[in-house]
């Protein structure tokens, strides 16, 4: 296994969710004896495409295989050129249609490894019925492009409690996009009507983005967003899940890293000689439970 040679593309550094990806690959990795290369794509999809092209027409360099975090689209394109070429291609975190075309004319890995993200929405649902039943909800949603921001939501619409209303703002994943976004929509009169009962996001950074901007309003106005519930989504054991321990989120998911997963099973495809799933779900997990959510909340 040692001659594997592993191109790993993930979105930014500057998330920890990207950060726990890179250790679990470098993890699987060391334990495998698999040769990896991780890049980052700065949040920009252009320029993710650009590296990924560079590196797949480099006949000197060239990977046995890409594992991709896509920042935009599925780069449907972009995986036909690898495979093309002879290099095997996982995709994280994404769902792609391609991928079913693309095995059907090769022997080498093609998959993709995801949480199940509709699932990661219907948990938030759950999340949110157990700090409020009624009224209205800010909810963060992640960029338009994503397939895991689009799941999320249809998960989260299918359990939320009936009462309540959703004001919807977008981010990137990052907490600066959050922070401008809660800032903005706070600046606007009709903010103040709506009674917020509860701050949703898509993942942990954004929570926290939009709690920032919140906190630093009037005193007034910064005591009563205290109060509020902070619902986000990850769980890196020290981001996420620590911001739970110490009370800056009432809760988050628990979204297990696919990298190293990913590395693990092209690294057992590649030794055997066979074809990984098509599709492999994982699944999330509430953090804390949905009753340890509801006592912390009676008790608030």
């Amino acid at each position: 296994m040692s001659n594997l040679n592993v191109v790993i593309s993930l979105t930014t550094r500057e998330n920890d969710y990207q950060a726990e990806q890179s250790a679990s690959a470098a993890e699987v990795a060391s334990r495998l004896g698999v040769k990896i290369s991780i890049i980052y794509a700065d949040n920009d999809a252009v320029n993710q495409s650009q590296q990924l092209v560079k590196i797949i027409q480099d006949k000197i360099e060239r990977p046995d295989a890409i594992l991709v975090e896509p920042v935009g689209t599925p780069m449907s394109q972009v995986a036909k050129a690898a495979v093309g070429a002879g290099i095997a291609w996982g995709i994280l975190n994404r769902e792609a249609d391609y991928i079913a075309e693309l095995r059907r004319d090769t022997r080498i890995p093609v998959f993709a490894v995801s949480p199940d993200q509709e699932e990661v929405g219907r948990i938030q649902g759950r999340q949110l019925g157990a700090v409020a039943t009624e009224g209205n909800v800010l909810y963060i949603e992640g960029p338009s492009s994503s397939s895991a921001a689009s799941l999320r939501s249809k998960g989260i619409l299918s359990t939320k409690p009936g009462g309540i209303a959703m004001k919807v703002l977008k981010g990137d994943w990052s907490e600066r996009s959050a922070h401008h976004a809660v800032q903005a929509w706070s600046s606007l009169s009709t903010s103040k009507e709506l009674h917020i009962q509860a701050v949703v996001c898509q993942n942990d950074a954004m929570a926290m983005g939009a709690r920032k901007a919140l906190v630093d309003l009037s005193a007034a106005e910064c005591e009563r967003w205290l109060n509020i519930p902070f619902l986000g989504c990850d769980g890196v054991t020290k981001t996420g899940q620590e911001w739970v321990r110490s009370g800056q989120l009432r809760a988050t998911v628990v979204i297990p890293p696919m990298a190293g997963l990913a590395l693990e099973m092209l690294a057992k495809a590649v030794s055997s000689g066979s074809m990984p799933a098509e599709r492999t779900l994982c699944a999330p997990r509430s953090f804390p439970s949905f009753a340890e959510i509801g006592a912390r909340t009676a008790g608030a």
